[in-house]
């Protein structure tokens, strides 16, 4: 394929599809401001909180860590991605003894905690929850799919 072209030829045709991959990596439809985001993100927070499937599945939604992406892949549709700590089970109460046989701490310990990856689709109008999928141990665990 490359026989009778130029070092130059080559490069040239590398560039140009360089070039094209990169303008098709740019954003496509309507942008949303962090402030939408976060509002959906809450939505789903509380939706999850709410569901005796979830709670029972994964544990109480303790925190959201941090925001992984956000965006608008459709026009009404906002989609969000973010990684979520689940607490289940029991107090997480640590058994440090104090001195002087005074019993044991009261100090959290991070036991029965589970950090998931929720991955979430809410309507832009009402602000309804469409689709949520929680993804545990990074993808490579079972998920959770929260039925709307």
């Amino acid at each position: 394929a490359t026989a009778g072209k130029t070092k130059h030829d080559i490069m040239a045709s590398i560039y140009n599809i360089n070039n094209i991959n990169i303008n098709n990596n740019q954003p496509h439809g309507p942008q949303i401001t962090k402030k939408e985001a976060t509002t959906a993100i809450a939505t789903v927070v509380k939706t999850l909180q709410k569901d005796k499937a979830a709670l029972s599945e994964l544990g109480r939604l303790t925190k959201t860590n941090n925001i992984l992406g956000y965006g608008m892949p459709r026009p009404g549709i906002i989609a969000v991605r973010f990684n979520a700590s689940f607490q289940k089970g029991g107090m997480g109460r640590s058994s440090i003894p104090l001195p002087f046989g005074l019993g044991q701490s009261e100090e959290k310990e991070g036991r029965g905690t589970m950090v998931g990856q929720v991955k979430a689709s809410v309507d832009e109008k009402t602000g309804k929850v469409l689709a949520a999928s929680v993804f545990r141990d990074l993808g490579y665990g079972r998920s959770f799919d929260l039925k709307v």
